[in-house]
């Protein structure tokens, strides 16, 4: 339910006219119906009972249907749609919705990001890079917005839409929310592209992190708690009861260390009203090698 809430009001890591923003269409209920599965998630869409997908984008996948569908109430007419042309894939089409407001189907283009700013000496900028680094935001935005979302223009998809019965011409829309990721204690510009309330957090080397516990515990001081972030739960803040578990810390650190794999970090403080530990902010920690890729200017 956490997942499905954070979908909602999520910021996006792109601007562009075809954004997409489920919180302008979430109707007068949807507070007391999220609420309401909460209590009772057996009495909700089946997303919210069934074992979250592996990969963590089928999962947001799953979550998205859930939310067009099950909160917003729009059709969804198409989903992960194959567009081909003689034999070869030209694309897919993640979502095809009818939009109740003005009876217009929409193709809805998704991801959910997390990206990494990293800019070495005499770089022109920064770039962004997701914990593989083959991932970069300016290459998926580039591709989200030049490609993905016009895939209905190209007459291979109208064709196929129209043999579904399927009117065109279809409203692109964009929906990527995510987070960026700074590098801790240097400064760094966000890219023009990304909205000014975009979702944050930190970013530092294994071996600086190393050298700070050399002076003190960073990952358990001043009232705040690191704990490792396992997929699904990178979307939104975390949350939990139990204190959370040095050991589990250590041996997340362990793995950056010895298999060279970023590991996501959430900064944990305990409320007094309530008692839960709570996310205040989030880190990942990257080997010493990293991104390790040929410098690009």
């Amino acid at each position: 339910m956490r997942h499905l809430a954070w979908m909602c009001h999520a910021p996006q890591l792109i601007s562009s006219p075809m954004g997409f923003a489920p919180e302008t269409y979430l109707p007068d209920d949807a507070e007391e119906r999220l609420k309401a599965w909460d209590c009772a998630p057996q009495l909700g869409p089946e997303v919210l009972t069934e074992p979250p997908a592996r990969r963590l984008g089928h999962y947001f996948e799953r979550l998205y249907e859930c939310l067009m569908q099950d909160l917003l109430g729009w059709e969804v007419m198409l989903k992960n749609q194959p567009v081909r042309s003689n034999g070869i894939t030209l694309g897919e089409l993640d979502f095809l919705v009818r939009n109740p407001a003005d009876n217009v189907v929409e193709h809805h283009e998704i991801a959910v990001k997390f990206y990494l700013g990293h800019q070495d000496d005499g770089q022109a900028r920064p770039l962004w890079y997701g914990p593989n680094t083959r991932d970069r935001l300016d290459l998926k935005t580039q591709r989200l917005t030049d490609h993905q979302s016009q895939l209905t223009a190209r007459p291979e998809t109208r064709n196929l839409l129209a043999s579904l019965d399927i009117q065109t011409p279809v409203r692109p829309r964009i929906f990527m929310p995510g987070y960026l990721f700074y590098p801790l204690d240097t400064p760094l510009s966000p890219p023009e592209c990304i909205p000014v309330g975009h979702l944050r957090g930190d970013w530092l080397y294994i071996s600086d992190l190393d050298e700070m516990n050399a002076r003190g515990n960073v990952t358990a001081a001043d009232g705040k708690r690191w704990i490792p972030l396992v997929k699904p739960h990178w979307l939104g803040p975390w949350r939990q009861q139990e204190t959370p578990d040095p050991q589990s810390t250590e041996d997340a650190l362990a793995v950056v260390r010895s298999a060279g794999v970023p590991r996501l970090f959430a900064v944990l403080e305990r409320s007094p009203e309530d008692g839960y530990w709570s996310e205040t902010s989030r880190v990942f920690v990257v080997p010493s090698t990293w991104p390790g890729v040929p410098d690009q200017r």
